[in-house]
């Protein structure tokens, strides 16, 4: 079991504000792993798949007045027949409890949540393993994440896995797709999700990608607001004022993981091209996990000239992050023409560089060069 840190540390800030703490993400993520590292002192653990447990918690009241742990774990709770009255008990009748519910999605994607709990639970979205939680994983290297991906049982493979994409995929649409959305056509499913892997860190075209893969175009939306609400993709809207010169509605696509990107595209081993890419989503996944509550978008003008993300701290002021393999390949022209529009906020270029960050001259831009880490949070 290799330590978390991060991620236990948002869950316990998680309780210091609401009685419910909602762990959500992709199947396999760790998600199980990380909620039985609280301690079995200090934890109640439920698994929600067993078929005994609906009769445990049969009757909620009496389940929580047994309880003799301060955490209490339903792990894949939204199994059960009626989860959202499990939990809002729970919440409302002990308050001296603290309560994790795990899942692979949204409280709101299952029919049985009747009630989402508003005001009672906040959402901590886990990712594959961060870049800055590598050296906590035995020390992998950042080109063994990009290639394998971060799930830990990818992550942590000697050679790349490439049953393990394939099987994911197929538990997947089975444990998640078909429960929590009915959609019964698993080959239909399985093409476009491999289309949008192929895709990923490009910007989507839904009547192409429709067009591209056989379906038609209600099923693409449907499917991905499936996959959106499941956290296997994640579309960035574009960041613009309505100006004519600015790309105003179609949404940049990230998969969920590199691991999964790579094994689509055929890329094994890696080109230094290859990396680039997947590095982008690595920078993604840590502005998830450490600015999780400001918009984050991409910019584009219809000349080409773009900003890889743009985070939006205030009405004035916007960051603008340009993420590169290699810094020496940084080209400014798309970021002093987004000044132009956009002039209030910090300018960074981040790199998966081990040497202290530094600033450097962009015409008459300041630019923050730095690992992700560097980024102001």
């Amino acid at each position: 079991m290799f330590a978390r840190p991060f991620w236990l540390d948002r869950l316990q800030e998680t309780w210091r504000a609401v009685p419910i703490a909602w762990l959500a993400g992709v199947r396999r993520s760790g998600k199980t792993t990380l909620a039985q590292s609280l301690g079995a002192e200090q934890t109640l653990y439920v698994n929600c798949d067993l078929p005994e447990t609906e009769d445990a918690v049969k009757n909620p009241s009496l389940f929580f007045k047994g309880c003799d742990k301060p955490i209490v774990i339903f792990d894949e709770v939204h199994h059960l027949k009626d989860p959202s009255c499990l939990l809002k008990i729970g919440a409302d009748v002990f308050p001296h409890l603290k309560i994790l519910g795990t899942g692979s999605s949204t409280l709101a994607a299952s029919k049985k949540f009747r009630d989402t709990l508003t005001g009672r639970k906040r959402v901590v979205h886990l990712p594959p393993v961060l870049w800055s939680e590598l050296s906590a994983f035995g020390g992998v290297s950042l080109q063994q994440r990009l290639l394998h991906g971060g799930l830990p049982q990818a992550l942590l493979a000697a050679d790349k896995p490439a049953p393990f994409y394939r099987e994911w995929m197929d538990s997947f649409f089975a444990h998640d797709i078909q429960r929590l959305f009915e959609f019964r056509d698993l080959n239909r499913f399985s093409a476009l999700l491999d289309y949008l892997l192929r895709q990923s860190g490009g910007l989507l075209d839904v009547t192409k990608a429709a067009s591209g893969v056989g379906i038609s175009r209600p099923t693409v939306d449907s499917h991905l607001l499936a996959l959106q609400i499941t956290q296997a993709i994640t579309l960035l809207r574009p960041f613009h004022s309505g100006g004519l010169k600015e790309i105003t509605k179609m949404p940049r696509l990230y998969a969920f993981d590199t691991g999964f990107v790579s094994h689509a595209r055929g890329w094994n081993p890696l080109r230094p091209d290859d990396c680039g890419l997947l590095w982008e989503h690595l920078v993604l996944e840590h502005l998830q996990a450490f600015l999780p509550d400001l918009p984050r978008h991409y910019w584009r003008d219809k000349t080409g000239r773009e900003v890889d993300f743009v985070i939006v701290r205030n009405r004035d002021q916007v960051d603008a992050l340009e993420c590169k393999w290699d810094a020496s390949e940084f080209d400014p022209a798309g970021l002093k023409a987004f000044r132009v529009l956009y002039p209030k906020g910090n300018n960074y270029l981040v790199c998966p560089s081990s040497v202290p960050p530094y600033l450097k001259q962009a015409g008459s831009l300041e630019v923050k060069v730095c690992d992700p880490a560097g980024i102001v949070t």
